[in-house]
C-alpha cells in the first residue's frame, strides 16, 4: 500500500477503477437483490448524506495534513539554506588553511543536498544520504579540532554554526519522512467505497444512462490522489523545489 501511495497516478487510477466498481455493484446488484422501499427511502437519504459528510471531512483533513507538511518541508528548505550560508560565512573567522578546507567541504555539500532535493531515485538517495554523512563527519572533526587548538569565543561560533547545520539537514530528512500513515489511507478508502456504494444502490436510473453516477467515484479519486501526491515529496508533481539552496550555490560561485 505504501509503494501504491508513493505513486498518485497509480493510485489514482486503481481508485477510479475500485470506487466506480462500487458504484456499479450498488446500482446493478445490491439495487436488484434488496431494493429500497418508499417507506425506507428517507431513512437512506439520511444515512448516505451522512456519510458523503464524513467522507467529505475526512478528505479535508487529510488535505490539511498533507499541506502542512508540504509547508514545513519549503520552510526547512530555507532555514537549511540559510544555515549552511551562514556557516560559509563563518568558515572566515577560522585560522591557517581550516577556512578554505571547511568552505571546500561545505560548497560539496552543498551539492549534495541538491541533489537530494531533485533526485527520484531510491538508489541515487542512498548514496547521497552516504556522501552527505561522510561530509559531514569531515566538517565537524575540521572545526572541532579547531576548536580544540584554540578554545574560544570565535572558534565557539563556528562550531555552533556547524552544529546548525548538521540539525538543519536532520530537521529537513526527518520532514520528508513524515507522511499520512498508511492506516489512515486504508480508512479513508474504505469509507470511500461504501460511500459510492451507497450512492450507486440509492440511485433510480439505470447505470447504462445514468452517467452521473460514476461523478462521485471520479471526484474522490482525483481528491485522494491530489492529497497524495502533495504528501509525496518524490512520486508526485507537486514538489518542494530547493530554490533557496540553488540561490545559494550560485551566489558561492561568485
Amino acid at each position: 500500500m505504501d509503494q501504491i501511495i508513493r505513486h498518485p497516478a497509480v493510485l489514482f487510477v486503481l481508485l477510479l477503477i475500485l470506487l466506480a466498481a462500487a458504484t456499479a455493484i450498488g446500482a446493478q446488484i445490491l439495487r436488484k437483490v434488496r431494493p429500497i422501499s418508499n417507506e425506507g427511502r428517507d431513512d437512506f437519504s439520511i444515512i448516505l448524506g451522512a456519510t458523503l459528510t464524513l467522507l467529505a471531512l475526512l478528505i479535508g483533513f487529510t488535505l490539511s495534513m498533507a499541506v502542512s507538511r508540504y509547508d514545513q518541508r519549503k520552510n526547512l528548505e530555507e532555514e537549511e539554506a540559510n544555515a549552511i550560508g551562514t556557516e560559509y560565512l563563518r568558515a572566515d573567522l577560522l585560522e591557517g588553511p581550516n577556512a578554505s578546507k571547511v568552505k571546500g567541504l561545505l560548497i560539496r555539500y552543498l551539492g549534495q543536498r541538491l541533489s537530494y532535493y531533485q533526485t527520484r531515485d531510491r538508489e541515487q538517495l542512498r548514496e547521497i544520504e552516504a556522501a552527505t554523512t561522510s561530509i559531514e563527519g569531515e566538517m565537524w572533526e575540521t572545526v572541532r579540532d579547531a576548536a580544540r587548538d584554540k578554545p574560544n569565543p570565535i572558534t565557539a561560533l563556528v562550531l555552533t554554526g556547524m552544529n546548525d547545520v548538521i540539525n538543519s539537514q536532520g530537521y529537513a530528512d526527518a520532514a520528508w519522512r513524515n507522511r499520512i500513515p498508511v492506516a489512515a489511507w486504508c480508512l479513508m478508502i474504505i469509507i470511500a467505497f461504501f460511500s459510492t456504494l451507497m450512492q450507486g444502490y440509492g440511485a433510480r436510473t439505470e447505470v447504462s444512462r445514468a452517467f452521473l453516477l460514476f461523478v462521485l467515484p471520479l471526484t474522490v479519486s482525483l481528491s485522494l490522489a491530489l492529497i497524495a501526491d502533495i504528501d509525496s515529496p518524490r512520486g508526485g508533481l507537486i514538489r518542494v523545489s530547493p530554490q533557496n539552496l540553488q540561490s545559494l550555490a550560485e551566489s558561492l560561485q561568485h
